[in-house]
């Protein structure tokens, strides 16, 4: 099972990089790590509950272009999956592709696929939001 999603921002691939990398960035729009989204092993929490909701290690920051990280969430029962974030700069913006890939199969995992479907849109869209908010 692989989700792929893609949007635009009218804003340069280093403001994107700032969006998934940044804790204060993504409080605004995902969940909020303690440290800068960029090497080793991470944990994101709810930005008004605080509760730990997803952790793995960064594997690849190539700033401005690539980010990859494992993903794991309690749903999940100690499986892991990847995310990879693309930056591409195109003509007035940046172009962000994402890829989820990695995640439980089956027919009782497809409740967990849907639901992360819909949270990814979710996100995406609230990122779009704030950086077009400027």
């Amino acid at each position: 099972t692989v989700l792929r999603k893609s949007i635009y921002l009218r804003a340069a691939p280093a403001t994107g990089w700032a969006y998934l990398t940044d804790p204060d960035k993504l409080a605004i729009w995902f969940h909020k790590p303690a440290m800068p989204l960029t090497d080793g092993p991470y944990e994101m929490f709810g930005v008004d509950s605080g509760d730990k909701l997803m952790w793995g290690e960064v594997l690849v920051a190539e700033p401005f272009t690539r980010l990859e990280y494992t993903f794991s969430i309690a749903p999940m029962d100690g499986s892991s999956s990847t995310v990879r974030f693309a930056l591409r700069e195109v003509a007035g913006g940046t172009e962000l592709s994402l890829v989820h890939e990695g995640l439980p199969q089956g027919a009782e995992a497809f409740g967990l696929t849907l639901a992360l479907d819909r949270g990814w849109d979710d996100h995406l869209g609230r990122m779009r939001a704030d950086v077009h908010s400027d």
